[in-house]
């Protein structure tokens, strides 16, 4: 009965202590991906539903997968932007379509609009809308991840993007044409 005894109190020792370090095993991240909604946007507010944008981690950057209808075909200047807002707000006395989701997500206040590679943050790849108004593509912004752009906003403008502020500031993209926020 003896040994018995020892043993037993051997096995639970060791299942305690199994359970204690299975209890301090650092947790992960389980969001691995994440899909949110887009709209168009106007200097009335948020308007028509527009299809998805999917962001997943990977070992090269954030992927960013669209699959977006209803949009006017050509090239977009397309972004994240500082704030998790669609909202329009004033400038200059006059309301201005999603404003309110502030400029491009800079935190490393680099003083150029470029490239996903060299410019701010939120400067991702030009998004191409096809002449039936879709743009169903998978980019790759290689300086983000998932957790840094969590809380703020993702834009797409109503012109092209030629990673530069010249001839125009911020690529000339212009009017913010459609918008999702990033939860």
């Amino acid at each position: 009965m003896s040994s018995f005894f020892k043993i037993s109190a051997l096995c639970a020792l060791i299942a305690t202590f199994s359970v204690g370090c299975a209890s301090h095993t650092p947790s992960k991240n389980t969001q691995a991906d994440q899909t949110i909604t887009m709209n168009l946007v106007s200097e009335q507010g948020i308007g028509q539903e527009i299809g998805t944008v999917a962001f997943k981690d990977s070992p090269q950057g954030l992927m960013i997968k669209t699959q977006l209808s209803n949009l006017p075909s050509g090239f977009h200047g397309f972004h994240i932007h500082e704030k998790g807002s669609c909202e329009p707000a004033e400038k200059d006395g006059k309301m201005t379509a999603a404003l309110a989701a502030g400029g491009h997500f800079n935190p490393d206040n680099v003083a150029h609009h470029g490239t996903p590679n060299d410019g701010h943050k939120g400067d991702l790849p030009v998004l191409n809308v096809d002449a039936n108004g879709n743009a169903n593509t998978t980019m790759l912004a290689p300086r983000l991840k998932l957790s840094d752009i969590q809380g703020l906003a993702i834009m797409i403008h109503a012109g092209g993007d030629n990673y530069s502020d010249y001839p125009k500031p911020l690529g000339g993209g212009g009017a913010r044409i459609a918008c999702g926020v990033i939860h």
